[in-house]
């Protein structure tokens, strides 16, 4: 049974929520990505901040992105999935929550990321279909 293990993105970083959103880009430019969790001072996964975000929800409104923290993006429920879950499961999960980047905890750690490119290097024609059709088919 293949898990979110097998597939994750392991040694993913955080931004903490007090960081700024400036920080957050330069740290997507150096660590080649375009989403980073973020962890609160209490070690615990408080939301996902992706390059979309900065760019719609502070540069176009305005903002400044080096007095915008991470906190203020991070949205309330935060889903994500355990390391042992199975891959039918986390294919189903990310389609029906329309959710792109989906972290992976164990022992209420993060270990990982599953991004849309893990899926399409790890899936089958038929889950990657299962998959896009979820995230991308629905208004």
């Amino acid at each position: 049974m293949t898990t979110a293990r097998d597939i994750m993105h392991a040694g993913t970083q955080c931004i903490t929520e007090d960081q700024t959103l400036d920080q957050a880009a330069m740290m997507m430019r150096d660590l080649g990505v375009g989403s980073l969790p973020i962890c609160g001072n209490d070690k615990k996964l408080h939301g996902i901040i992706t390059d979309r975000d900065i760019v719609i929800k502070c540069i176009a409104e305005g903002k400044d992105p080096s007095m915008c923290t991470a906190a203020e993006l991070a949205q309330g429920k935060v889903t994500w999935v355990d390391a042992e879950t199975d891959m039918a499961t986390v294919v189903d999960m990310m389609g029906r929550e329309q959710i792109k980047r989906l972290p992976v905890m164990s022992d209420h750690q993060l270990v990982g990321m599953i991004s849309e490119s893990d899926l399409a290097k790890h899936l089958d024609d038929r889950q990657l279909s299962t998959f896009v059709e979820g995230v991308f088919a629905r208004p």
